[in-house]
């Protein structure tokens, strides 16, 4: 087994930049220089991903950024001790001591296990302290090779024979067998969970642990990591009084827990707060009204904070449908575009007639081209029928979870009978997902709990929420769908281009955040309704995709005009720009307004503004909702495309240079937290 930590993965007592990002990026180049990870990009860009998520500060002083990365060839620790701390969302201030985990996807668990011990020996002051007086780096790798060799050891030597980690255990002085806590104890248990399973798992099942110690407390804790799972035994969580989950992700066979009040937090909670959770969790016993897991079983309102307000849920909700709706809407819309450059757009009158009664070897008139361009525009218009289904499942998922599906796609469909189209798929997800978490929230007899999920919920909540869109909500909602399609097909003149003017402002806000999916989700929602005598959605699509074109290319273009502007990584960061800037990804923007939003936002908004205005005025129209200059044959007015991408992009660029010139930059945190999807733009 190699060696975790080398010198060369050392950096002292340097000032690496204010920002997470460059922080970030130095370490990935670290590891990359060597010969641990093929690409800087890739890694960097997985690792930030993980940070955008939840950041990896944790009390001490230290920050712990760690991903898995297909760039990855075997796992790394890369470290820096910064001269200049950089605030990385810790409670207690910014961090001075970071710390790099680099897993490649396919860790075998020995490595993951050594990686876990090393994050857990973290939240030991006497190591950390070790850390900051080491005079070199050779002191450094001393320490953590001194940390993780007896986990090597035992690696090498075969003694840990099982993939699972072993369970956390903390309990009272004269505590009893198992399942039994001795003096009447409470009795609590936990699952810790992060999206990698690397550090944050194991670091916060140490920290509540330790709390649960030091207050007395019976605390059993199952780390659902990298490194595998034990679960706890079934008459462990039987005699608990309440159970704490601090995860970030989807608890395993939550169902084990279902009816136990319940403490719910990210993971960073349980590090930062233990003894705050710990407490929670006993009031919890003794409060009849507190919130338990589902009877069901999976409530995706268990895995969120419990101190998100319903606007916040609503919004997560929100955003999951669009997620999950994207990938059917861009692979129907580009077959749909290859279906009209193939067959003409005539296809739309003869593609059913053509795919049923013709084959490769009953070729219709017109040859393979009509046949092909046919058999695509129907798959790519099927696909486009389950914009709404699928909005409105995954809507009901994001609050119900795996339940919620169902009703949501039911719901979803009778929105599309009706004609109520993208608003009513919206209404009727929540409706779904509401009744869904709502009746697996009942506290059900343990023979009724299996047929909670698959059957009752299902059927109830399907009856509500497609009952009300038939008999109360579906006409409203259909006339106001009409009556919207109808005002956007009649604009012209002024109010197109104002209308493209604020789709891109909202594209290139956020850089694939919530407003930015609100625009891009409000365009791909209208393509199913484009017709050759209404492209108004088509237009529409163009405007945004065009404008969310334009921060990217635009900071790549800045690096190049005023190379001394720009740090050498914000340099690198601009050749890689050009090409997500072409293919209509506005995240390679996020880098340059990661460390300095308050210039780069502003600029970047100014240039997309403008495209999207010289589109909607130029009437260029795009029947595909992804894929920038590589889906030109889906593009009407192509030059008026390229051209409009090109002036916002001139305007960014010039925009941001003077900023960074003449604009004294303001202080930030060092990060803008977003919900990034790569596919939304």
């Amino acid at each position: 087994m190699s060696a975790l930590i080398t010198p060369e993965l050392v950096a002292l007592d340097q000032n690496l930049g204010a920002a997470p990002a460059t922080v970030i990026r130095h370490l990935a180049e670290l590891v990359v220089g060597a010969g641990r990870a093929t690409e800087i990009d890739g890694l960097y860009a997985d690792a930030l991903a993980r940070e955008a998520k939840t950041s990896t500060g944790i009390p001490g002083g230290l920050a712990i950024p760690h991903c898995r990365s297909s760039a990855v060839t075997e796992p790394t620790l890369a470290v820096a001790r910064l001269s200049q701390p950089v605030d990385f969302g810790s409670a207690d201030g910014p961090a001075d001591l970071i710390f790099m985990i680099a897993a490649p996807e396919g860790a075998d668990q020995d490595h993951l296990k050594i990686l876990s011990k090393l994050a857990r020996s973290l939240m030991k002051a006497d190591f950390t302290a070790a850390l900051r007086a080491a005079k070199t780096p050779e002191e450094i790798v001393t320490l953590v090779t001194d940390i993780v060799a007896p986990v090597t050891a035992a690696a090498t030597a075969g003694a840990h024979s099982s993939s699972a980690a072993p369970r956390v255990t903390a309990a009272p002085t004269g505590a009893g067998t198992e399942g039994t806590p001795a003096n009447g104890a409470r009795r609590l248990v936990a699952v810790t969970a992060c999206p990698t399973g690397i550090a944050h798992t194991y670091m916060a099942a140490d920290a509540l642990v330790a709390a649960a110690k030091e207050m007395g407390i019976d605390l059993q804790v199952e780390t659902q990591g990298s490194a595998g799972a034990t679960p706890l035994a079934a008459s462990v969580i039987d005699t608990a009084d309440a159970v704490i989950f601090a995860v970030d992700v989807d608890v395993r066979d939550k169902g084990r827990f279902a009816g136990k009040p319940l403490v719910q937090s990210p993971v960073k909670r349980a590090i930062d707060d233990p003894k705050k959770m710990i407490q929670e969790a006993l009031a919890a016993v003794d409060n009849p009204n507190a919130r338990r897991v589902s009877g069901g079983g999976a409530a995706a309102s268990d895995s969120v904070s419990e101190n998100e307000h319903m606007g916040q849920k609503i919004k997560r909700a929100l955003l999951t449908g669009v997620s999950y709706m994207i990938p059917f809407v861009a692979g129907g819309g580009l077959l749909i575009a290859l279906g009209f450059l193939l067959g003409g757009y005539d296809v739309t009158d003869v593609a059913d007639d053509v795919v049923l009664q013709n084959s490769l070897w009953n070729l219709p008139e017109g040859g393979l081209a009509i046949y092909l361009g046919a058999v695509f525009f129907k798959i790519g218009a099927l696909s486009m029928g389950f914009l709404v289904p699928a909005l409105a499942g995954y809507i009901a998922y994001g609050i119900a979870d795996r339940p919620g599906i169902a009703p949501g796609f039911v719901a979803g469909a009778v929105s599309g009978f009706m004609g109520a189209g993208f608003l009513g798929g919206i209404v009727g997800g929540l409706l779904a997902g509401i009744a869904a978490a709502w009746i697996g929230s009942f506290d059900v007899p343990r023979w009724l709990r299996s047929l909670m999920p698959v059957v009752i919920i299902p059927l109830l909540a399907s009856i509500f929420a497609s009952g009300l869109m038939f008999l109360v909500l579906g006409g409203p909602i259909a006339w106001l769908t009409v009556a919207l399609n109808d005002w956007l097909s009649g604009m012209t003149g002024a109010s197109v281009v104002i209308l493209g003017m604020i789709l891109g402002l909202m594209m290139a806000f956020d850089l694939g955040g919530p407003v930015n999916k609100v625009a891009y989700s409000f365009a791909v929602a209208g393509l199913g309704a484009a017709t050759l005598a209404n492209q108004a959605p088509w237009q529409i699509m163009a405007a945004v995709m065009a404008a969310g074109m334009v921060p990217p290319l635009a900071m790549a273009l800045a690096t190049v005009l005023d190379r001394k502007l720009f740090s050498p990584v914000e340099r690198d960061n601009g050749k890689a720009a050009w090409l997500l800037g072409a293919s209509f990804i506005s995240e390679g923007a996020i880098p340059f307004a990661a460390a300095d939003p308050l210039r780069v936002i502003p600029a970047s908004m100014l240039g997309a503004a403008t495209t999207g205005a010289l589109t909607m005025a130029w009437g260029v129209t795009s029947k595909a909702p992804h894929g920038g200059i590589f889906v030109f044959f889906a593009i009407e007015n192509v030059l008026g495309f390229i051209l409009a991408i090109l002036i916002g992009t001139v305007i960014s660029a010039i925009a941001v240079i003077v900023l960074k010139r003449y604009v004294r930059k303001a202080p930030t945190s060092g990060s803008i937290q977003q919900n990034n999807t790569l596919v939304t733009a």
